[in-house]
């Protein structure tokens, strides 16, 4: 007789980081090039960071099931933190055209 222990990975560990990579990506690359660049360090610089820092903390092992909640909030703290800047962006436009 054999016995099979039960694993513990996760086979959809993926799904939360390609969610947030496939739109969050691209406007990260376009944040570092349209926010970024400055000779000093400025709040956004380090959101940015932060948000770059999370993206990768998402993808990294242990695929765990246990894990699944740190990597989904890591993904969902990641994103909010890439359309910060493009939303206040946003609002400042919005606010300056409204005379």
């Amino acid at each position: 007789m054999t016995t099979t222990t039960p694993t513990h990975d996760d086979p959809t560990w993926w799904k939360a980081p390609l969610a947030v990579t496939l739109p969050g990506l691209p406007l990260l690359v376009g944040e570092f090039t349209f926010f970024g660049g400055g000779s000093h360090v400025s709040d956004i610089d380090v959101m940015m960071a932060i948000a770059a820092v999370l993206l990768v903390l998402c993808w990294l092992p242990p695929y765990r099931r246990s894990f699944r909640g740190w990597r989904i909030t890591a993904a969902c703290a990641a994103l909010l933190l890439i359309l910060a800047p493009w939303a206040m962006a946003l609002l400042m436009g919005l606010a300056m055209s409204s005379g």
